[in-house]
């Protein structure tokens, strides 16, 4: 008997060693994180209204994450890499091979299944805005948008390598290719829009109100696409999986930010309507 409470005794004490191994890495990681006195935070470049020369809404929440953890802000930049995969490994958990990265945190990562379960090495959470592709219309050249097909022979504009001009130039075996225009931004699209250029944009929700500042002129649609979810897709945060002490102390911030109305003054500033998951 007392050898078998003997070994129940052991057993016990080896199981809390372990949960006490694999909580350290993540303590040590913080605290690798307070001595260095500052928050790494990765960010698009030219991905405005979120990150665009070292102003918008991303760069104001990554301010705020700093503020709140008691550092100072040390902001990581970077080009889209030709996917997500890239641009984790990269920013996240290994660094890229040219010397930068990788941060403590990156924002406006997609709050996606498939991509968390093919990216075992980061930790993605704290879903802070819900991204959808809306039509912005002239309502003089478009009246009345009874769906895709009221846009037959208008210009419409969209950005390049963009989810917008995938649905729009594939829309119905490319019918509408020909009514199509192709800009290096959403933004220069809905300023030819404004000069009466173009009849109508497709573009994300967040660019269109960033530009157009609700204008009812242009109003704004919900278009049915076969290929896109209407519900939209949600973005968050993502740390390296070594970093969860890190991950709580940003998702108690976030949830700070979003009970005091904070998050929501943020979008405001740059002409967006918040919109949490």
């Amino acid at each position: 008997m007392r050898s078998f409470q003997f070994r129940g005794a052991r057993a016990m004490i080896s199981l809390a060693c372990l949960a006490l191994c694999a909580a350290a890495p993540a303590r040590a990681d913080w605290q690798k994180v307070q001595q260095s006195g500052s928050l790494k935070v990765a960010v698009y470049n030219e991905f405005a209204p979120f990150s665009d020369k070292g102003a918008g809404i991303d760069i104001d929440i990554a301010e705020a994450l700093a503020k709140k953890l008691g550092l100072k802000l040390s902001l990581l930049p970077f080009p889209a890499g030709e996917n997500l995969n890239d641009d984790l490994r990269n920013m996240v958990w290994k660094g890229h091979y040219l010397g930068y990265g990788p941060a403590d945190v990156m924002l406006h990562v997609p709050v996606d299944k498939k991509l968390m379960a093919d990216n075992d090495k980061v930790e993605i959470f704290a879903p802070y805005y819900v991204e959808t592709v809306r039509l912005a219309r002239s309502a003089q050249a478009v009246p009345q948008f009874d769906g895709v097909a009221s846009l037959a022979g208008k210009r419409i504009g969209v950005e390049k390598v963009s989810i917008a001009a995938m649905l729009m130039l594939g829309e119905d075996n490319g019918k509408y290719r020909d009514d199509v225009r192709i800009f290096d931004t959403a933004a220069e699209a809905l300023q030819q829009l404004q000069a009466g250029k173009l009849d109508a944009v497709l573009a994300n929700r967040s660019e269109i109100e960033s530009v157009l500042k609700s204008d009812p002129a242009f109003p704004l649609s919900e278009v049915a696409f076969a290929r896109l979810p209407r519900a939209g897709w949600a973005v968050g945060l993502a740390v390296s999986k070594q970093q969860l002490d890190v991950a709580r102390l940003l998702q108690e911030a976030m949830n700070e930010m979003a009970a005091t109305g904070e998050l929501k003054t943020i979008f405001e500033k740059y002409g967006v309507k918040e919109a949490r998951p």
